[in-house]
């Protein structure tokens, strides 16, 4: 039997250690998948973040734990207080619609003779409105399945958005450990990018992609959070139904670049509607109002302190991060997507040379 040649022997070597480092990435990337969202929204808090603690270091003695510890204590406290609201509000509304319907005191009024004459669908709308305020007993009989076919569903976007909220939480304290060694992350960063790209590129691929997350996670998704913030804080007080949920829906159009007057307006309609134009509900609208436009005039501020990103990229990575992976994904989804849209022209930049004057006219 011939022996192998020198060469052959080297190839079969190269395809033999290639397939072990592939089993053993495959491997690793099973262990960790059930942590990879966590780990990426920790590291996007702690980029985010690491300015704030540089701050803070420097009033606690130049202790990196002492200052990441107040930080996330700190982050904790202001995430925890609108879940806490949020899942107040929603027990509170499910109560009151449950009382209220076994116990007959929900009336629907009739509904009024023009909404017969909408276009297309306002016969089988005022059909059906006219049923409900006659006979809502047989009207829930008749949507029984469809019924309980949703509250599944919605139970079980619930349950998701718990289980977000939880990681959520786990992303807060790994970020803070990750600042508490942040020189070192730092570092390391800089050692991987150097050997994936060269020395020269390595360390200006590491400033745009933190300069990214930064402006991506304060000018996208910490203009949505203040926003909800203000606009929550508004139902709240003036005790609107489904309160927190409606602030959440704030959170998701602030994130998804849709305004908030979306819910605003109609909860504005709302108020004049079972309460009138009395003094809190004039100013209780202002407010709300104001509230909900105040993502215009804080974009130019945090999201211009970064490098700018086109609104469609953030909207597509947010609506494509909530469908892959709920609602962890609808933050993350626009902050990688943006990341890898800056990664990609810059490597594009790097190839093409820029045109002359010259050239362009010719």
């Amino acid at each position: 039997m011939p022996m192998p040649s020198r060469r052959a022997q080297g190839l079969l070597d190269v395809l033999i250690r290639a397939g072990l480092i592939l089993v053993l990435v495959m491997f690793c990337y099973q262990v960790f998948n059930p942590f990879l969202n966590l780990m990426l929204w920790a590291l996007i808090l702690a980029i985010t973040l690491y300015p704030l603690h540089l701050r803070l270091r420097r009033y606690m003695g130049q202790h990196d734990g002492r200052a990441a510890t107040l930080l996330t204590l700190i982050g904790l406290i202001i995430l925890l207080v609108p879940v806490y609201l949020l899942g107040s509000s929603l027990v509170e509304s499910a109560r009151e619609a449950a009382t209220a319907l076994h116990g007959g005191a929900l009336h629907i009024p009739l509904p009024p003779d023009s909404v017969a004459s909408w276009p297309l669908v306002g016969k089988a709308v005022h059909g059906f409105w006219l049923q409900a305020a006659t006979d809502l007993t047989g009207v829930l009989q008749k949507a029984a399945p469809q019924i309980r076919d949703f509250s599944v569903v919605l139970l079980s976007k619930l349950a998701g958005l718990g289980a977000g909220f939880m990681v959520f939480i786990g992303a807060v304290i790994v970020a803070g450990i990750i600042m508490a060694y942040g020189q070192t992350g730092t570092h390391s960063a800089r050692r991987i990018a150097m050997r994936l790209s060269g020395p020269e590129r390595g360390g200006k691929i590491v400033e745009l992609c933190t300069a990214t997350i930064r402006a991506v996670a304060l000018g996208v998704i910490g203009i949505a959070f203040i926003q909800m913030l203000l606009v929550g804080l508004g139902f709240v007080v003036k005790g609107v139904p489904a309160a927190g949920l409606l602030a959440l829906g704030v959170l998701l159009l602030g994130i998804m670049q849709l305004p908030a007057t979306l819910i605003t307006l109609p909860v504005i309609a709302f108020m004049f509607a079972t309460e009138g134009p009395t003094t809190g509900v004039i100013v209780f609208s202002i407010y709300v109002f104001v509230a909900g436009m105040v993502d215009n005039v804080l974009k130019p501020l945090l999201l211009g302190r970064g490098v700018d990103v086109p609104m469609p990229v953030v909207l597509i990575g947010a609506l494509g991060g909530m469908v892959s992976n709920g609602i962890i994904g609808l933050f993350i989804g626009p902050v990688l997507l943006a990341v890898g849209y800056k990664l990609f022209w810059q490597w594009v930049d790097e190839q093409v040379p820029p045109e002359t004057p010259t050239q362009s006219a010719d």
